[in-house]
């Protein structure tokens, strides 16, 4: 009866849990800075005075190298978070061998932090003797916090961050494209660059869990801090 009930709870029980939290990070990371940077040069540039063609011409190129800077940056984080596990897998897999009494106490040890008793522990000690990958699986998510990373994944990121990047950073470059006086243009980038910023801050909250209207704001003003600084500087260099 008891299981029946159990299962009757899991069956009407659906967690929404959000599993794509890495990519989200990627696509974060580079539509953040792909909005922000392109945007805080492209009113840096119309504060000095530059055509529309200058500025596009330099803004691409931004564009391109950041997507290339920070594709990189995102496959070597994930390259070496890869590397790191596979050394720990490594180092586990030496100790379990070499020291099988002293890593069995370190499992009993982790048991009985989740009030696991002597007697119910013991068990499970015994049985991953017996089964060294199982140990080694064990230690490495419970003694080390550690997961087994996608080997994909480096590749993976590094795509994400970068085509995230031209994304974002040809948002407020369109004007540009479009309005050959600069003056105008920048006017015109402001506006786009603030509500993309804003839309985007809103979906950066929805997803992380914060509250999205405060980070739809936070995310503008950052965006717009940016900017104001780049043109006030161009205004005074230009002086």
């Amino acid at each position: 009866m008891a299981e029946e009930q159990q299962k009757l709870l899991l069956d009407e029980h659906t967690e929404k849990h959000f599993t794509a939290g890495e990519i989200v990070r990627d696509i974060i990371i580079g539509v953040s800075d792909g909005l922000t940077v392109p945007f805080a040069l492209a009113a840096g540039l119309s504060g000095a005075n530059a055509s529309s063609s200058i500025i596009l011409t330099a803004g691409i190129a931004e564009v391109a190298a950041g997507a290339i800077s920070m594709g990189l940056g995102g496959y070597l984080a994930a390259k070496s978070e890869a590397d790191h596990y596979n050394n720990e897998l490594k180092r586990e897999e030496e100790e379990i061998v070499a020291v099988p009494d002293t890593e069995a106490a370190e499992v009993a040890e982790i048991l009985s932090q989740y009030g696991v008793g002597q007697h119910e522990y013991m068990p499970v000690v015994n049985a991953l003797r017996k089964n060294p990958k199982a140990w080694v699986d064990f230690m490495m998510k419970f003694e080390l916090g550690l997961e087994k990373p996608d080997p994909k994944r480096a590749l993976q990121s590094a795509f994400t961050i970068a085509i995230s990047y031209i994304i974002g950073g040809l948002v407020p470059l369109l004007p540009y494209m479009f309005i050959p006086e600069a003056t105008k243009a920048v006017v015109a980038s402001i506006a786009v660059t603030l509500i993309a910023l804003f839309v985007f801050g809103y979906a950066k909250g929805h997803f992380t869990g914060n509250k999205p209207f405060m980070s739809a704001i936070q995310t503008a003003f950052i965006g717009a801090l940016a900017s104001a600084a780049a043109f006030g500087m161009a205004k005074v260099v230009q002086r």
